[in-house]
């Protein structure tokens, strides 16, 4: 299938490694231009490389997303470098997981801030462009854990905002041949989550609880995201995907 983003320019924040990373590669193989953008230097670097010295077009811009100014300059050069910008992946994201009465305000701050305020930073920046070119594509990374989990409060929300907004700017850039959705992971293999001192135990207790009974990888949330991102999703806004392997509750 020609998912017609040959040449669309995409911005994946968060793409240093893992899920954002995955999700740049699978759109620079349907043809798009990358953008890899993190607040990990030299890792965001090796992956700007790496996709480029297989023969994909990759740019890496640092910023950090919690910063106005930042996300601005992430928009400008990307326009500079690449010539325009069609598809805003919000991926940037980490929990701070401790039960309510132990979490401090930075623990919510700090998740709050770089989830739902760098989305809100992300989506303002480039939708001026989006409307004047009369296209453009916004996928949140939510979560399954938008339903709720122990010990994420702050996790949870904002995957739940991330929900919300995307619900809101669907319906407000839609006349703009803008569509806005999610991709909500489950259980994924990353790097983060393996290298956890409990991560056999949560696999297992993952895989016993989906339909499907391996775990997510990467490539699952990217084929997912470039989908919503292409022009056969163009009638596809306000959703939520689900990539859970079944479970949902």
């Amino acid at each position: 299938m020609d998912l017609q983003i040959k040449d669309r320019v995409a911005i994946v924040t968060g793409s240093a490694r893992g899920l954002g990373a995955a999700t740049a590669r699978k759109l620079a193989e349907e043809g798009a231009r990358v953008v890899i953008t993190d607040i990990q230097a030299e890792q965001a670097n090796k992956t700007a490389q790496a996709l480029n010295e297989d023969g994909l077009q990759a740019h890496c811009i640092i910023a950090d997303i919690t910063k106005s100014a930042d996300v601005q300059r992430l928009v400008e050069q990307t326009i500079e470098h690449f010539g325009g910008v069609h598809i805003l992946v919000n991926n940037a994201g980490f929990p701070r997981d401790k039960y309510l009465v132990k979490m401090s305000e930075e623990d919510w701050d700090l998740v709050m801030e770089v989830m739902l305020k760098g989305a809100f930073l992300a989506c303002r920046a480039v939708m001026p462009h989006f409307i004047n070119q009369g296209w453009g594509r916004i996928v949140n990374i939510s979560s399954r854990a938008h339903f709720g989990n122990p010990t994420q409060a702050n996790y949870s929300a904002a995957k739940a905002g991330l929900i919300g907004m995307a619900k809101a700017l669907a319906i407000e850039e839609g006349r703009y041949g803008i569509t806005v959705n999610c991709v909500a992971p489950g259980f994924m293999e990353t790097e983060m989550v393996q290298a956890l001192p409990t991560y056999e135990t949560i696999k297992e207790r993952a895989v016993q609880m989906q339909p499907v009974k391996r775990v997510g990888k990467p490539d699952d949330i990217a084929d997912a995201v470039t989908f919503l991102a292409s022009e056969s999703a163009s009638f596809i806004t306000g959703e939520v995907l689900h990539v859970t392997g079944g479970r949902y509750g």
